[in-house]
């Protein structure tokens, strides 16, 4: 699980409300930490798995390589999805 102080600057860690992973957006390398999948991986999910959480964009841009990140709260529930799968199915 990423570590909150590095996604939120050290200045802001005293003000935050309570921790919302809901509200909390990652990006790649976190994913990739979070799921255990490369970055490849991660990109063909998205194509292929309609299970998978989409990006958000992170900018008005529309081409390719536009930033994006993803929700915290919504790949940590297809992880748990996923887990899941593995206990029903043994």
């Amino acid at each position: 699980m990423p570590n909150l102080r590095n996604l939120v600057p050290s200045s802001a860690v005293a003000t935050l409300q309570p921790f919302d992973p809901s509200l909390i957006i990652i990006r790649i390398p976190e994913v990739e930490q979070i799921t255990g999948l490369a970055r490849a991986t991660v990109y063909k999910r998205l194509k292929d798995d309609p299970t998978f959480p989409k990006p958000v964009p992170l900018s008005d841009s529309q081409s390719r390589g536009a930033p994006v990140g993803w929700v915290l709260a919504e790949v940590q529930e297809w992880v748990r999805k996923r887990i899941a799968l593995r206990v029903g199915g043994a």
